[in-house]
């Protein structure tokens, strides 16, 4: 896909297609880094994919849930 380099204060700005950011799970705001391989511009994700709690437990089926187990007593301020 061609895309056009535009200027952006003084720094140049390249759009990334929705597609590809879907694809690749970023958004506005979201951290890359650029990099250079072999004199081409490489842009890599940082990923921070988070869940919502909902998501998570949705995974949780009778196969995978573990038992409780027992830690010992409270130490310091984490009773519940």
């Amino acid at each position: 896909m061609l895309t056009k380099v535009q200027k952006w204060g003084n720094s140049l700005a390249l759009r990334i297609p929705k597609t590809y950011a879907l694809e690749v799970r970023i958004e506005n705001d979201s951290e890359v880094e650029i990099s250079l391989v072999e004199g081409k511009l490489v842009i890599t994700p940082m990923v921070t994919f988070h869940e919502d709690l909902a998501h998570l437990l949705s995974g949780i089926t009778e196969d995978n849930l573990h038992n409780e187990c027992d830690t010992g007593d409270a130490a310091g301020k984490e009773n519940w």
